[in-house]
């Protein structure tokens, strides 16, 4: 049985190197955590970001928990891996490894 929500996410998420589930968009985040994770993209180099704004769209909004089996937002994927939140994000940040990945991530898009 196909759950076009699910679907959606998925295709979303295989068609972009770089996807964050937020609330409101890469210009206009419209929650401190989300506001954080972009601007920790941003840090990183990230400039191919696709953002999904689960505030569109309740069904996306319950969806990604289910499909992370992660209860809160922002959500990052990484060339189709689930990364984590804002703050998973900010360790990963500092740690080094989140500029890893995305640079992986961007290279993977110049390729």
């Amino acid at each position: 049985m196909s759950n076009p929500t699910h679907d959606f996410i998925q295709q979303t998420i295989k068609d972009h190197p770089i996807v964050l589930f937020m609330k409101g968009t890469g210009q206009f985040p419209q929650c401190g955590f989300s506001g954080k994770a972009i601007q920790l993209l941003k840090s990183c180099g990230a400039t191919k970001v696709a953002t999904v704004n689960v505030l569109e769209d309740d069904e996306i909004r319950q969806g990604i928990k289910t499909f992370s089996q992660w209860p809160t937002i922002p959500q990052l994927y990484i060339q189709g891996e689930f990364i984590g939140g804002s703050d998973i994000m900010n360790e990963m940040y500092e740690s080094g490894e989140l500029q890893t990945l995305v640079a992986e991530a961007m290279k993977a898009t110049d390729a």
